[in-house]
């Protein structure tokens, strides 16, 4: 499956995020949104992209702009990674892979020679309206933080 582009309505999200409750991207209507797809928790480049939100998450707040982060991970390990590096980005659990499909991050990756399945790191920043405005493919973690900063205190 593709991901959807700049201009294209934003797949809508329904996913238990860490502590248990249920969130829904119409439940920020009004406010931007940065959706961030990761492989897992707890490794070197995803903790290192979680804590770089959550050291920004004031002045994505001043640019009206929420941050949702997406793994397939469970509650359980989204609760022990927010709680090992007091992350305060919202964490969600995509288990069955549904969101991560509708959002064409799901696919085949290499590492060390094997081929698997897996969540392609990427970024999607979605504007008031609830259409996608930037996408970031194949994400690199150093510096991407603060450019998608900057593309949300620009929407």
């Amino acid at each position: 499956m593709s991901q959807p582009a700049p201009g294209d309505n934003a797949p809508e999200i329904s996913l238990p995020r860490d502590g248990g409750e249920t969130v829904t991207l119409a439940q920020y209507a009004g406010q931007k949104v940065v959706v961030y797809f990761y492989p897992r928790d707890d490794t070197p480049g995803c903790t290192k992209e979680a804590v770089g939100f959550t050291e920004r998450a004031s002045d994505f707040a001043a640019a009206n702009t929420v941050v949702l982060g997406i793994s397939k991970d469970t509650v359980a390990k989204h609760d022990k990674f927010r709680d090992k590096h007091n992350l305060s980005v919202v964490l969600l659990s995509d288990a069955d892979g549904d969101v991560c499909e509708r959002y064409g991050v799901w696919g085949e990756k290499q590492m060390y020679g094997k081929t698997f399945m897996g969540i392609e790191r990427a970024t999607f920043l979605i504007d008031t309206e609830g259409r996608i405005a930037q996408v970031w493919p194949k994400v690199k973690v150093p510096g991407h933080v603060d450019a998608v900063l900057e593309a949300a205190q620009a929407l």
